[in-house]
């Protein structure tokens, strides 16, 4: 997880056909960017695996004072993957959760690689890794 100063991407290569096609990026400002990687072995429990994700999210927001969360898949991070459907509904899941308790969350373009802009300070509470 990164705190950003501002975040913004561009999707620009679509690598899942099957969801949604998506030409415009988006920015954020003051927001914990999550770059979340689901494994094989997530796939057993997804309520499980939410509720750690869902917890995690928000300790790192309070400890970065802001209530905006962006969900950014990085699904090339270890070398098993979980399913892209299961990677999408864990996504969706935890994006519901999260503005269910007023947080603003959002998912970058889900199945394409991106033009990233990252800006974030140099502290050390905005820059977080997380395994479960």
């Amino acid at each position: 997880m990164i705190y950003c100063d501002k975040f913004g991407y561009h999707p620009t290569v679509k690598t899942l056909d099957e969801y949604e096609e998506i030409k415009e990026g988006e920015i954020f400002e003051n927001a914990l960017v999550a770059f979340i990687h689901a494994e094989a072995a997530d796939e057993g429990d997804i309520k499980s695996v939410e509720t750690k994700m869902v917890k995690n999210l928000k300790w790192a927001a309070k400890k970065n004072v802001t209530k905006s969360v962006v969900l950014h898949s990085f699904a090339h991070l270890a070398e098993t993957k979980a399913d892209a459907g299961y990677t999408k509904e864990l996504f969706d899941r935890v994006e519901a959760r999260m503005k269910n308790a007023d947080y603003e969350c959002a998912q970058t373009a889900f199945g394409y690689f991106m033009d990233l802009d990252i800006q974030a300070p140099g502290i050390s509470q905005a820059r977080i890794y997380k395994s479960f």
